[in-house]
């Protein structure tokens, strides 16, 4: 009997660890995609619902307040994979952390919005105020190099003003605080639906290419760990496979898309979604593909602000392949 016993516990305490050994290596094969809540995290709604499956992985969403705390999560060593603007991922690159692009996830979807029957173009901005989502961001240097262009000065021709978060500036154009303001998506449908009065002045993605830019430029990046990249290349293809199926999915089903991100609380309400996908323009382009646009929207980060993307272009290691 007493051997019995001591048998009995060796098992015990052998399944116990055994059990340790097999919890622990689930969680060193857990793996977090971030995406940011608002916009950019619309087009990879589908994998909130269905996270993708890779051998050996627990594949899991999480969606962050801002893009500032997935910067952190990057530069930490915490995120393998997740949602950055581009010029915060170049910045981050430049540091030394071993970042890389995978893909595109959404281009340009601005619209410069008024209630001033004065204006009718862009020419007509001069002495005018307007309010502009993002200072220091892809919108703010997008649109000071298309008014360069038209012989206005950004800084002497007119007032641009930051003061206001995307939400605000919607809400103030619906009430007429203000009357003209540059917006992204979907920002730009919750103003017009809230005031139909408001016209849309030019169209911004035509005039960045008529300023020097190289198609549509880059607004949100799918960004990989360069050292989990080159270990697992598998699970990011599973992963980039995913997201465009998503993204594809998002453009065809507006409706329920927008029912998707309400239900996973990314911040943003169903209809409103459902309305701006259709103006909205959500794509899967391959980092390599997508090289040409993102160094023309670089390169109007370094004409404005150097430091904002590390003072270079990104090296071609910033591009997966």
């Amino acid at each position: 009997m007493k051997n019995y016993m001591q048998k009995l516990t060796f098992f015990s305490v052998f399944v116990f660890i055994l059990g340790g050994f097999s919890a622990a290596q689930s969680s060193s094969n857990s793996l977090t995609i971030y995406a940011i809540k608002g916009p950019s995290g619309v087009g990879m709604i589908r994998l909130f619902e269905n996270p993708p499956r890779a051998p050996g992985f627990d594949i899991r969403m999480e969606a962050l307040a801002q893009a500032d705390l997935m910067a952190a999560k990057f530069i930490a060593g915490e995120a393998k994979v997740g949602i950055l603007p581009p010029n915060v991922a170049a910045k981050i690159a430049s540091s030394g952390k071993a970042v890389q692009v995978a893909a595109v996830t959404g281009t340009g979807m601005l619209s410069l919005l008024s209630s001033d029957p004065g204006v009718k173009s862009i020419e007509d901005l001069k002495g005018k105020t307007v309010e502009v989502a993002g200072q220091g961001a892809t919108p703010d240097y997008v649109f000071r190099k298309i008014l360069l262009s038209k012989k206005i000065d950004p800084d002497k021709d007119l007032n641009l003003g930051y003061s206001l978060a995307y939400p605000e500036i919607a809400q103030s154009l619906i009430a007429g605080r203000i009357s003209l303001a540059l917006l992204p998506e979907p920002f730009a449908t919750m103003a017009r639906t809230g005031k139909p009065a408001l016209t849309v002045v030019g169209d911004i993605q035509n005039e960045w290419v008529k300023a020097g830019g190289t198609g549509n430029y880059p607004m949100t990046l799918l960004v990989v760990d360069a050292g989990f990249a080159a270990a697992q290349p598998g699970v990011i293809r599973v992963i980039l496979d995913a997201l465009k199926d998503s993204v594809e999915w998002v453009r065809a089903n507006p409706a329920a898309a927008g029912t998707l991100v309400e239900k996973h609380d990314l911040g943003l309400r169903a209809p409103v979604v459902a309305a701006a996908v259709p103006r909205s323009n959500y794509v899967f382009i391959p980092a390599q593909e997508a090289r040409p646009s993102l160094e023309a929207l670089y390169k109007a980060f370094l004409e404005f602000s150097p430091v904002s993307i590390g003072g270079a272009l990104p090296k071609d290691s910033f591009y997966l392949k």
